[in-house]
Formats: structure tokens, sequence, C-alpha cells
């Protein structure tokens, strides 16, 4: 029988949890749902990815006024997907900010990606008709920028060339050594690779490790407490990558077609990563876009609602 279409069949609420990190550091996860960041400076506070709907971005909102009263000033993008960014009209920011790549895929597939995401996430965009529209940054950066809100030093970075998507940024805080991943980093979730730059992943993650790390806010999964954690959350990302393109590159060298190249790749991942979350909705999307890159396609496609439901039953029907 044909799998239900990426997560649709996915319709149990998951329990959310608000966890202080450090002085002024606090993340909200939700049992392997997207991640959300906090950081509370002397005199604002800035918000890292913003949800998918306006009505959740309040949810959140409940969270950060049980530890202070101080506007949300700033909202940073870590990377374009609408699921992490639809909501950010929700926290009356005065800005929002995004990478230079980030902004240029909003505005190459924003609108696609949206329909595709709704479809894929039916759960997660709850109170959908409450978006306003696109979110555009209204501050864009090139590689770093460094923020300062009050005395507290947040430095927002462009690690590396590629990753989950080609605008992958981290928020860093290098008084606290708290690292703020999204998608780049994962922890008991299923990577997404559908918009990915596969071959540049690793080295990105090596940039991450470089920065030691003593907590780190994965882009799903729990928030990871130690060095040792934070350590393994990356290394766990870059080994599911690299295994992932290892066996599209395999496949397309023996001149597989598609849909052999998924069946074999997820037959030898699925007893190593099963059980990570999303695995079954990930890893149609996953497969597509390593075997485009194997094959030389280093932009990857747009993915659009009608695109998704063709892969999906081309490869799971």
């Amino acid at each position: 029988m044909a799998k239900a279409f990426a997560s649709t069949a996915d319709l149990e609420e998951k329990k959310e949890t608000f966890v202080r990190l450090a002085d002024g550091a606090y993340c909200l996860t939700a049992e392997g749902d997207p991640n959300s960041g906090v950081v509370v400076g002397d005199d604002c506070c800035m918000v890292i990815d913003a949800r998918a709907t306006p009505v959740m971005a309040k949810e959140l909102m409940r969270h950060i006024r049980k530890v202070t009263d101080k506007p949300v000033k700033y909202v940073v993008l870590t990377h374009y997907h609408a699921v992490r960014v639809l909501g950010a009209s929700g926290y009356g920011a005065e800005h929002v900010i995004a990478s230079r790549p980030t902004f240029e895929m909003i505005r190459e597939r924003g609108r696609q990606d949206w329909k595709s995401e709704v479809g894929r996430f039916p759960r997660l965009f709850r109170a959908a008709e409450t978006v306003p529209g696109l979110t555009w940054p209204t501050i864009v950066f090139d590689r770093s920028m460094t923020l300062f809100l009050g005395k507290k030093e947040v430095q927002i970075l462009q690690p590396g060339g590629g990753g989950h998507t080609r605008g992958d940024s981290v928020v860093w805080l290098p008084k606290e050594k708290v690292l703020f991943s999204g998608d780049l980093v994962e922890e008991g979730a299923t990577p997404y690779c559908g918009d990915a730059q596969l071959a540049e992943w690793p080295a990105t993650l090596d940039a991450l490790l470089a920065l030691k790390p003593q907590k780190l806010v994965p882009g799903r999964g729990e928030a990871m407490l130690t060095a040792a954690a934070s350590r393994r959350a990356i290394e766990g990302t870059r080994a599911f990558v690299k295994e992932l393109l290892a066996h599209a590159r395999k496949g397309v060298k023996a001149k597989k077609d598609l849909r052999m190249v998924y069946a074999e790749t997820y037959r030898a991942m699925a007893p190593k990563y099963g059980k990570w979350v999303i695995f079954d909705h990930c890893m149609p999307f996953c497969v597509s876009r390593a075997y485009d890159e194997a094959k030389g396609l280093a932009h990857p496609r747009i993915w659009t609602a009608a695109r998704d439901k063709e892969m999906w039953k081309a490869l799971q029907g």
C-alpha cells in the first residue's frame, strides 16, 4: 500500500518545551517539530526562525512573555522554507534579517515553496489563513553581521557556501557559546535535503564544529545542552548527508534510474536512520535532490505542489 503523502497523516499535536539555555538565551522545541530560538538583551529581544503562521508565532510570544516584557525587535530567518518564516508578522518586529542567498530564494521560489509546504505539513500550518503574504527581510547581509542587544553580542553568520539550502545562516552567542543552527543540524530528525547543496554541506558543518559550541539548538530535535551532545548532533547530520550523496553517486555511476536509486538508498539507510523523525517524509525529496546533484545539477529545482505529488507517486505509488 502506498504511504500517505509527506506528513499529511501526522496529525498528533506535539508537546512544546521552552528551555533556558543560558542567561538571555532560550529555545522552543516540540518533539521533532521545527524549533525556534529567543535571545533576550538589555533592551529588546530577537526571535530565531519565525514559525509557520502568525497564530503559531503568538504561541511562542506567550512563552517569551513568561521571561521578559521587552519588545521583539529582530526576527532572524536562518534560511527560507515556508514552515520557518511565514509567522514573522506575529511578532511586531522592527526588522527581519536574512542572508542575501535566502533573500534570493524567496524571490525565486517563495510562492511555490509556500504552496508546496502547506500541502506537505498541514498540521504545522495552524490557521494558515492568517499568513498575510511572503515574509521579506528588511535587512540583508553578506557572510556575517553582528548586533548588540544592549551589552549582549549576537553574531549572525553564513558559515559556508551551502548546506540545507544555499543561504543557511546560524546565530552564535560568543560569550555564552550557544549556537542556533537552523536546519543545518538536526538531532533525532531527518535532514530535509530537497533544496540542499549536498557536496558543500559537510564543510559547512565543519565550520560549526570549529566554533566549539557548548550548547546547540538544532532545526528539529531537543536542545543539546553539552559540548559533547552538540558535537554529536553536528557529526550525525554530516554522516547522513555524506551517506545520502554517496548512494546517489553510486547509482548514477551505474546508470540506474531515480526509482531504483531511491529504493536502494532507502533500504541502505533505514536501519540506521529510519527511527528519526520525518524519515519517510524526507527520503523521497532527499534522494531526488541527491540524484540531481550527482548528475551535475548544481542548482536545486523548484519544488511545487504539483511536482511534490508527481515525485511521490513515482517513488512511493
